[in-house]
């Protein structure tokens, strides 16, 4: 099947992609400038625009803040075009991520990353997400929050133990969203129209309103709808089973473009004024999200081309409510925020690579029965995913006025997070006597409980020994306890055709209760793990002067300990990370000019390590230690009346500094010392998803064009090359992700609160890689099977994007 891959654009802007770069040709190649602020009593010109964060709990000056902040504001994103997760983390320098599809993402900070699965029943992650103060974090995957009516996006690079807890342990993403005003009536709508080269046609849709209700309330509602545009084609292929000799073909799940987005979802916030003194605000926030097809192409197929032989789909909803109380205690404000948040995920993916590989390296096939005993002739496998998460979060907190002398931050915090897990493997005709008890054609079936909880109590204060020198104490005293029950495992008759009896399955051995569970044939695991601790903070900040404030922290953080899902395996502990941070914020030329940075070593101890073990099942273990020397800046220029740069930079210099030896085959504890050659990892290994550097720069210059307010606007991101794996065997079957770079673009204009906007994304196309990975154990799937293409997926940066959008304010 022959196609023309660009398509889209010519479709949809008639060539766009050389009309749009002939027009923004005259931009410069540099992150998103801030808009220049009016004159001050103190300035002669435009000065950096004020940032108003609340990093630390308590509204203040970004430049106020003694601690490394990266946040672009509301004006900011809309510059950006930012419309989901990737269009915005591009600007974040201290921010990586690994990725396999939307909303199936994990968010790393100042290179603390292992290179995790992303697994249902892994680690917690290592950087927290909030939506305003609601804490959102998921095992599953970060959730992708259609970004549209934001006030602003804050990365706090760096351990947030003290104020933020479990999971903010190398550093804390917060979305803040508009609140309802009662200042008086606004609406506004945007809509786009958007092609991708060598892809789809897309558009999104949103709009908010707020509306006074009386002097004392007022009401915002926000809602969007969104079409991404696929760019992967899934094309015709064969593959052969060893066992049987019988080949298949994916002739009828040839598609082009297979992997659309569509998104949709909206936001309802209350905010009633009580009194002078206290204020509550109720909001509900949803989103559903679907999609079909994989986001990563196969190299060895072809450039953004797949064959995958059974559909792949997913579908993702959830919806939060939150309420949020401020209020007054004399001179103190009492703040109470509260969330319940629930999250569905169901998902089918082709685990065709799986049972190809397997076959042809163990010979499975001769085990994949039908009822008559008999090998079956094509047995190829799909997962039928099933994911239903909870969480609910309460925290309250007594905040001193921020004018005193003595400051403080006092509070508690509870939290419970479920998770109930189905993942069933299913292969078409397998025998129901091999198949899970009640689960006819399943050859493995996950079906588990896990449940973390955490109470922690917190405490911030800040003595200014002079006008100059102030010092600030933190702690956080916490407690955990993590559960996982339920059933894993093969069916008792695939256990006794293959004798394969290692806890995983049916049999009078494995089981510990048959205890009705979901329906599953018996409860064979069931454990828990419980802690506690203690997260640290001291800060000295010295402010020469109201332009130049240096400060040193000391931090930590850290993650609770967990079950491993193959309950033979001892629980994995909880880890830490300590922090050594040297940073400044300065402003020039009567604040035209903002240079922010830090210097940091960061030590991290018995760090939690995912991998696929034996028949592809996340396996935990504690890592014995890493560590991170790095430097980030951030710089925002108004240049000229007309003209503003602003860009940022991180560079990370993260690796083991022991042997990782792995765990007793015998056992599951950890082996403490090997010789290089024996290690899994050797000391001195980068480690995974961590570019050495990664920085942006951005012009944008403003003008008047036949009476309107027009600008052109150009931004340049790159990143070096990194791996995806920490492990020595995933380093040399995945390989690297090379360097690159991407440009971006764009023409607007703006009259009468009616703005036009052309833009582009990665200009010039690049094929940056963003993630690599493989759907089984490497010693698998490395195999090398004559006339089958190596299982290896690249997730590219999105191709080419042209979009034109209007919006309307009134």
């Amino acid at each position: 099947m022959a196609y023309d891959r660009d398509h889209s654009l010519k479709t949809v802007f008639g060539g766009g992609r050389a009309l749009a770069l002939g027009l923004l040709a005259t931009t410069m190649l540099t992150r998103p400038a801030l808009a220049a602020a009016p004159p001050t009593a103190a300035s002669s010109g435009p000065v950096v625009e004020e940032l108003v964060v609340t990093a630390e709990k308590r509204a203040e000056n970004i430049q106020d803040v003694p601690a490394s902040i990266q946040a672009l504001g509301g004006a900011t994103l809309e510059r950006l075009n930012v419309n989901q997760f990737q269009d915005y983390v591009k600007f974040a320098p201290s921010v990586t991520f690994q990725t396999q599809a939307p909303s199936q993402t994990t968010i790393y900070m100042r290179g603390v990353s292992s290179g995790d699965n992303a697994n249902h029943s892994g680690p917690q992650p290592s950087v927290g997400t909030y939506l305003d103060e609601q804490p959102i974090t998921t095992i599953g995957g970060t959730l992708d929050i259609h970004a549209y009516d934001l006030e602003r996006i804050e990365v706090l690079p760096g351990p947030q133990g003290t104020l933020y807890g479990a999971s903010s342990q190398a550093g804390t993403l917060r979305i803040i969203t508009n609140k309802p005003t009662t200042a008086g009536f606004s609406a506004s709508y945007d809509v786009q129209a958007v092609g991708v080269e060598h892809g789809g046609a897309g558009y999104v849709a949103e709009g908010y309103v707020n509306a006074p209700i009386n002097e004392n309330a007022a009401v915002r509602l926000v809602a969007w709808s969104e079409h991404d545009p696929g760019y992967i084609d899934n094309v015709a292929g064969t593959r052969t089973f060893a066992t049987s000799g019988v080949t298949i073909s994916n002739a009828g799940q040839v598609k082009k473009d297979f992997n659309a987005v569509d998104t949709y979802g909206g936001r309802a916030a209350l905010k009633v004024d009580l009194d002078d003194s206290w204020t509550i605000m109720p909001t509900v926030i949803a989103q559903d999200q679907k999609y079909k097809g994989v986001f990563g192409f196969e190299p060895s197929v072809g450039d953004l081309d797949v064959q995958r032989f059974q559909p792949d789909s997913y579908h993702d909803r959830w919806v939060q409510a939150a309420l949020t109380v401020n209020g007054k205690i004399g001179n103190y404000d009492l703040v109470y925020s509260g969330g319940y948040f629930r999250r569905k995920v169901d998902s089918l993916s082709d685990y065709t690579d799986y049972s190809i590989f397997y076959d042809a390296t163990f010979g499975s096939g001769h085990y994949w029965q039908d009822a008559s005993g008999n090998p079956l002739a094509t047995p190829q496998q799909r997962i039928v995913g099933k994911d239903n998460f909870s969480k609910e979060s309460n925290e309250l907190r007594l905040v001193s006025p921020s004018t005193g002398r003595f400051r403080f931050i006092a509070g508690l915090f509870q939290e419970k997070q479920t998770h109930w897990i189905i993942q069933d493997y299913e292969i078409t005709g397998f025998a129901p006597a091999l198949s899970v008890t009640g689960y006819p054609g399943t050859i493995w079936l996950t079906d588990q409980d896990r449940t973390d909880r955490d109470t922690a109590a917190f405490g911030e204060a800040t003595y200014d020994l002079t006008s100059k020198l102030s010092v600030t104490l933190g702690i956080r005293g916490y407690q955990y306890k993590n559960s996982l029950v339920g059933f894993y495992g093969f069916g008792e008759g695939y256990n006794a055709l293959t004798g394969f009896h290692s806890g995983q399955g049916v049999d009078d051995a494995n089981c510990l209760s048959f205890s009705t569970h979901h329906g599953v044939p018996c409860v064979n695991l069931n454990k828990t793990v419980t802690g506690s601790g203690e997260t640290h903070k001291a800060n000295i900040t010295y402010k020469f002067d109201r332009d130049f404030m240096a400060y040193f922290t000391y931090s930590t953080g850290y993650r609770p300990g967990g079950v491993n899902r193959n309950g033979n395996l001892p629980p994995y502990a909880a880890d830490s990370l300590s922090n050594y941070e040297l940073g400044f914020k300065t402003s020039w030329l009567d604040r035209r000019l903002i240079i922010d940075g830090a210097v940091y070593y960061e030590k991290w101890d018995s760090f939690q390590f995912s991998f696929l073990g034996l028949n592809s099942l996340t396996v935990i273990e504690n890592a014995p230690q890493a560590d991170v020397k790095g430097v980030e800046a951030t710089v925002d220029w108004v240049a000229t009346d007309q003209l503003n740069i602003s860009g940022g930079f991180a560079y990370n210099d993260a690796r083991l500094t022991k042997n990782f030896c792995g765990a007793d085959p015998a056992t599951g504890n950890i082996i403490e010392n090997c010789a290089a050659a024996d290690s899994i990892s050797p000391a001195n290994t980068r480690l995974p998803y961590t570019p050495p550097f990664k920085g942006n720069l951005t012009a944008r210059y403003t003008f008047s064009l036949m009476n309107w307010d027009a600008h052109v606007q150009g931004s340049v991101i790159y990143q070096t090359k990194n791996q995806v794996g920490l492990r020595t065997s995933d380093i040399q079957f995945l390989g690297t992700m090379p360097a690159y770079a991407t440009a971006d673009f764009s023409f607007g204009v703006e009259k009468d609160r009616t703005s036009l906007e052309l833009y582009v994304k990665n200009a010039f196309d690049s094929r940056g890689q963003i993630n690599r990975y493989t759907p089984c154990t490497v010693n698998v799937c490395a195999a090398n099977i004559p006339g089958i293409p190596q299982a290896v997926y690249v997730v590219p940066v999105q191709p080419t994007t042209v979009g034109v959008r209007l919006g309307q304010k009134f």
